[in-house]
């Protein structure tokens, strides 16, 4: 009996694996069987035609031909419908498979993240290591678009966090958690609409500028009456010509005609070009679309709601998008084959109709194409907070509230709080919380010691908190905070600054967030503050900046080397004293990253350098 829920939900998954394993194994016999099938047929097929037309009458040859014809055709159709079952669940058992990689940080099987940030790095991104190879967005990034995974993006490094918003993305995020064959049903849609596996993601973005890129040319219905008009007059008139040996007429109608339809071909031609680069990506928005219009979605829950302009009669997307697609397809005829293309439009305005027609879809859903593309990306980019919650049962959601709800109890409180970044097995969770604005937690200890990770562990978890997703605790309230670090500031050799000077900046700015009007205090965590300056420099800057801080209308929490610094505790009320120490044991140090209140009683840089045989023996004599 597991009672671990997250092993439960490992073992769901293995026993998922094993099932499409089995059925990928028996199609792939099936598969063989009918190939070895279409060979045999399409051999005995050729000898017998070959027999029948040298041994027997003419009609018993075309009757052998049409049969092995037929028999070899169905043979096909039935082959490549195994082939396609056994794409659709190779798919499907990767999708399951990267799910455990993601439960156990395997980063090597986890979806490679083709993401860059846009412009300058946020400060974020780097202290917090948001993204890149082995971040937090790339383990939570199940997304099937670009604009989505932009979407999850800007989540994660909100700084301007509104709590209706975020209570309703939680809730969404609740409900959607639990419905794992709806998300990986979704990508896996995704994946098997596209004709050419797309590294980058499904991009929306570009169906909407062709959909609201406006023409030079308006193809205008009276124009198009009056090209079939001529078109009809042609044909009566050729027939009359032939039949009653009048004057050929048709010809001057028919130059007309020409005349007239060369004015609006290029336009035609430029509209449908544009229509068959879009193809691929109108196919998969269709498919995206017609799951999420069938879905049973539970009555009046959020995600109904959120979905309406999917499943609503009056917006439902897939009448238009199939109307267009067909549109495309019929256009695609001419463009494709010129030879039918040039007997279709000599018969009748075939370009100029399907152009019309197209143009003037193209109109009628533009609005409405937005307002579905933006629920998408949201809904791929809280598919993957979703997804983090399902492969977690054993996170938290935040409880939030408001910030000006401060007299309630503590500002922050956590329990059982660890890093999401880090495996089970080597993960070491903490309690921690704030019982008021302006306290300030300062955290000494030894080199390694864990001071840094928690930091970060603070971090990272206000951001899954600020994005609406779970969180790595048992426990975890926190009123509406902007979170501000400075913990992995470096130098910067294009802008000519040291690591030191941009420490001073970045805290500088933090000083600056500190004093503006905004009714979410901010929430700060800094990392070996003044690092690179002298002692006593460090001592006077650090002891006058967390003054500074500690009158501001933030909490936060400060990691030092400096000892001096945990004699505040006795001068300022909201000084807080932490600690990690480290034991040795057969001359071997051991951390075990437990957080401890009061200031740090050991050191051990000179134990280090000890252990590593520098010679720092005769100095400490």
């Amino acid at each position: 009996m597991i009672s671990n829920p997250k092993q439960r939900r490992r073992k769901q998954l293995e026993s998922q694996i094993e099932r499409f394993s089995k059925i990928i194994g028996q199609l792939e016999t099936r598969s063989n069987r009918y190939s070895w099938a279409r060979l045999f047929v399409f051999t005995s097929g050729v000898i017998g035609v070959y027999a029948m037309f040298k041994l027997a009458p003419d009609l018993w040859g075309w009757i052998t031909l049409m049969a092995s014809a037929f028999l070899f055709s169905f043979l096909v159709c039935i082959h490549c419908r195994i082939e396609r079952g056994i794409k659709r669940h190779t798919i499907w058992r990767q999708i399951k498979r990267t799910h455990i990689a993601r439960m156990q940080l395997d980063w090597e099987n986890i979806s490679p993240t083709y993401f860059h940030s846009p412009g300058e790095p946020h400060p974020h991104e780097i202290d917090l290591n948001l993204t890149g190879k082995r971040s937090l967005h790339r383990l939570l990034d199940t997304t099937i678009s670009q604009e989505g995974r932009r979407q999850l993006y800007r989540w994660l490094i909100n700084t301007k966090p509104d709590l209706d918003s975020l209570r309703l993305r939680q809730g969404l995020v609740r409900e959607l958690a639990p419905l794992s064959n709806f998300r990986d049903r979704f990508r896996l849609i995704a994946k098997l609409s596209a004709q050419t596996p797309d590294q980058e993601g499904w991009e929306g973005e570009r169906l909407l500028l062709w959909l609201e890129r406006h023409t030079h040319h308006t193809f205008s219905k009276p124009f198009l009456i009056s090209l079939s008009f001529l078109a009809v007059t042609n044909v009566v008139l050729l027939i009359l010509t032939l039949s009653w040996q009048i004057q050929p007429f048709w010809m001057i109608t028919f130059l007309v005609y020409i005349a007239l339809y060369l004015i609006t071909i290029r336009q035609a031609a430029h509209l449908f070009g544009e229509a068959s680069h879009i193809e691929e990506r109108l196919r998969t928005f269709k498919s995206l679309m017609r799951h999420l219009e069938v879905f049973p979605y539970e009555q009046n829950s959020q995600l109904s709601l959120f979905c309406e302009p999917f499943w609503n009669n009056e917006t439902r997307p897939s009448h238009f998008l199939s109307r267009i697609e067909w549109i495309v397809g019929a256009a695609g005829c001419s463009q494709k084959n010129p030879v039918l293309g040039l007997i279709l439009n000599v018969i009748g305005p075939w370009d100029y109709y399907f152009a019309y027609q197209l143009d003037r879809y193209k109109r009628k859903i533009k609005h409405q194409l937005r307002v579905w593309l933006e629920r998408l990306y949201e809904l791929d980019a809280l598919c993957s907070l979703a997804n983090f919650s399902y492969l977690h049962p054993d996170y938290v959601f935040p409880t939030l509230h408001s910030s000006e709800n401060q007299n309630r109890g503590s500002v922050f409180a956590s329990q059982n709080l660890g890093h999401p970044l880090l495996p089970d097995e080597k993960r070491v969770c903490n309690d921690f919380s704030v019982e008021t604005l302006g306290e300030i937690a300062i955290v000494t200890g030894s080199n390694m010691s864990g001071k840094s990770t928690f930091l970060r562990t603070l971090g990272v978890n206000q951001c899954l908190a600020l994005a609406g997703g779970p969180v790595t605790a048992s426990f975890f309230e926190t009123i509406l905070f902007r979170l501000f670090t400075c913990i992995n500031v470096s130098d910067s050799l294009s802008d000519g600054l040291s690591s030191f000077y941009a420490e001073v900046r970045r805290l500088k700015e933090l000083l600056t967030e500190l004093e503006k009007e905004d009714p979410r205090p901010l929430f700060f965590l800094i990392d070996e503050i003044f690092r690179g300056t002298n002692n006593k420099e460090r001592q006077i800057g650090s002891n006058a900046y967390v003054r500074a801080l500690s009158q501001g209308r933030g909490v936060g929490m400060i990691s030092t080397h400096d000892l001096e610094l945990v004699h505040l505790a006795d001068e300022l009320d909201g000084i807080r004293n932490y600690h990690f120490r480290e034991d040795v044991h057969d001359g071997r140090m051991a951390f075990d990253y437990r957080l401890r209140g009061g200031p740090c009683p050991t050191t051990n840089a000179l134990k280090i350098m000890r252990m590593e045989g520098l010679p720092v023996e005769l100095l400490h004599s």
